[in-house]
């Protein structure tokens, strides 16, 4: 461990600078030896450290999410080249170079915080074994060494015995309880970080090795901290607790404000949007514009929560614009009808579909038929002393010849007739 603090020796003079220059604020509050002064002092050095990185944290998300986007890519680039290692691995970096995607950058709040980490650590250390370090001097030692969280001193650790910890003025029990509740909090602060990443800001319609990686890494993380959370003094557990919190608030606040397309957290947002833009008929913010802009931009690739936002801005009036604005939409303007339900103002006349010439042959007798039907009904309707009677009812038509009879044989159907020839006289 020494060789490792000594490789950032040179952070650890800044490290101590900042504590100290916490110390003497909140020293002056709580009072110089307390152990709120130098645990706020540590708390205060995350925060930070954490407000610094957060450049790094932007460029993470757009690299993370990069990746997502990118798995089903990889993975036909895995199967097309499954047996040729060297032209998998190229074309990988190919399409990292076509699409300005580093796998790396997903890494750099982490690597970011590790020299201070390390500083950090180094500094406790020397509180522990009583050897000054960077700008604490003995009585900024003694002070930090009489300094107690809950009991337990800044620089107990959970695996120091009974002499050590007495001669830091304190006992076993508050050490091994104070400890043992610090290293399940940063264990299940962490578990909760990455579960809800996965539960709520994955793209689930995409089933990649990428998120069984991720889904790993859920159950591996708290173990690693657990285990080597008993090596950590009091002081670095807190550093880790709190930058574990930071963390898991930090990420709520994207998920909520900047989902993952095809996200659980993409459909909430676009559900709250959407009351949002039709209560005020307008986005509030950059963000909303961005995201509304997106979605349009995708036209056609829309996945199912962006279909749904855009077709319920359309059915009330709302039109997304490409610069991620929403306007009122005239031609499809809604007002509330008497029963209160939405219809369409300006509704469009609907045209009739154009017939081929055999489906308007075939309705035209149709119509005929109709017709003669409801003129037969009509007439079937008169009074009985109308109707005809005896002879007049022989000498009508039967039913079903079509209200024609037949032509005399030597007869023409209609007009003059012929007249007979004079042999037949």
């Amino acid at each position: 461990m020494d060789t490792i603090a000594s490789l950032f020796s040179f952070i650890t003079t800044p490290v101590s600078w900042v504590i100290v220059q916490f110390h003497k604020v909140y020293g002056a509050i709580f009072g110089p030896d307390t152990g709120w002064a130098w645990g706020l002092s540590i708390v205060s050095l995350v925060i930070l450290i954490r407000i610094c990185l957060i450049p790094l944290f932007v460029k993470q998300i757009k690299s993370t999410r990069a990746m997502q986007t990118l798995q089903p890519e990889m993975k036909k680039i895995q199967e097309r080249y499954k047996n040729d290692k060297q032209r998998q691995s190229e074309e990988m970096m190919k399409l990292y170079k076509e699409t300005g995607t580093n796998p790396l950058s997903s890494c750099l709040p982490i690597l970011a915080q590790s020299p201070f980490f390390f500083a950090l650590y180094h500094v406790l250390n020397g509180i522990a074994t009583g050897s000054t370090i960077g700008v604490i001097n003995e009585s900024l030692l003694a002070s930090a060494r009489k300094a107690h969280i809950f009991g337990a001193p800044l620089a107990a650790k959970f695996t120091d015995g009974s002499a050590k910890v007495e001669s830091l003025g304190a006992s076993l029990t508050d050490v091994r309880v104070v400890t043992a509740i610090m290293i399940v909090l940063m264990s299940a602060s962490q578990f909760f970080t990455q579960r809800q990443l996965m539960t709520k800001n994955v793209d689930t319609s995409v089933k990649t090795p990428f998120m069984q990686q991720q889904k790993m890494l859920m159950y591996v993380f708290p173990v690693m901290f657990a285990v080597f959370g008993i090596n950590f003094p009091v002081g670095v557990l807190v550093y880790w607790l709190t930058t574990n919190v930071w963390t898991m608030g930090q990420q709520m606040y994207v998920i909520r404000n900047n989902p993952t397309p095809g996200s659980k957290a993409q459909a909430a947002y676009l559900e709250r949007l959407y009351k949002h833009v039709t209560h005020h008929g307008k986005t509030r913010s950059r963000g909303e514009r961005a995201i509304v802009k997106a979605i349009v931009a995708k036209g056609r690739d829309r996945n199912d929560a962006e279909r749904k936002f855009i077709n319920g801005l359309t059915k009330v009036g709302f039109a997304a614009q490409a610069d991620g604005t929403v306007i009122k939409s005239e031609a499809q303007a809604a007002v509330q009808a008497e029963d209160g339900a939405p219809t369409s103002a300006a509704a469009k006349r609907q045209q009739p579909k154009r017939q081929s010439k055999s489906q308007r042959q075939s309705t035209a007798p149709k119509a005929a038929g109709e017709t003669t039907s409801t003129t037969s009904l009509s007439k079937s309707d008169e009074p009985e002393d109308t109707k005809p009677s005896g002879a007049a009812k022989q000498a009508a038509p039967k039913p079903g010849t079509g209200g024609r009879s037949k032509a005399q044989s030597g007869q023409r159907k209609g007009g003059p007739q012929r007249p007979k020839s004079p042999s037949k006289k």
